[in-house]
């Protein structure tokens, strides 16, 4: 089994959630476990870097079509410069954030057409999608409560955006079930961790 346009042996897993549902601090640890490649979007390259800085400027005055160019073009050299030589090499690779959040946040956030976002994420990565995408699903008032510091750009877009993100998120989990699986992100830290192995290893066995 492997995923789309994946030319090696090496598994990809993607996380994938709301702000503050603790996606990177999973990504990580499952990372870490399985000696994977850790890496994020937006940011996951030198040219990804300064891209981020641009999309999560609080000063920036983006276009939601300009919002969603530049974060395909990120993910176009994330995926040219990390993922793909990665698998190819027979490495795991495990991202915090993949196409899921394009989806997510231009598609149900922004309301831009969703296969519209859909076709672009798909060329820009040559149609590279993850083996399993795991989403933290955290409700929107735990969501607030674990937030601290002043917001990002994308952070401070609304109630009522990050709304639709979430419910967003969740229709395209239960949308694609064979891809997806869902991980209450609300408990600590280790019985999330706990759940995601369990939930991971149910879909890729070999890494247990």
């Amino acid at each position: 089994m492997s995923a789309e346009g994946r030319p090696s042996s090496g598994w990809f897993v993607a996380f994938e959630g709301g702000e503050a549902c603790g996606k990177s601090t999973q990504a990580a640890r499952l990372a870490d476990r399985i000696g994977a490649v850790l890496t994020r979007e937006p940011g996951g390259t030198p040219a990804g870097a300064a891209l981020r800085a641009v999309l999560l400027d609080p000063t920036t005055n983006l276009a939601d079509r300009a919002e969603a160019l530049l974060i395909a073009a990120d993910r176009a050299q994330h995926v040219a410069e990390v993922v793909r030589p990665e698998l190819a090499a027979g490495r795991h690779v495990v991202t915090d954030r993949y196409i899921g959040s394009s989806l997510a946040y231009q598609g149900y956030g922004r309301g831009l057409p969703l296969d519209e976002v859909r076709s672009l994420s798909e060329w820009a990565t040559g149609g590279l999608w993850p083996d399993v995408i795991v989403l933290l699903d955290v409700p929107l008032d735990v969501a607030a409560y674990r937030q601290a510091g002043t917001p990002d750009r994308l952070e401070a877009a609304g109630v009522d955006f990050h709304r639709r993100v979430v419910e967003g998120f969740r229709s395209l989990a239960a949308a694609e079930p064979e891809r997806w699986v869902v991980v209450d992100g609300s408990p600590d830290v280790d019985e999330v961790e706990k759940a995601v192995w369990s939930a991971v290893t149910e879909r890729l066995p070999d890494l247990s």
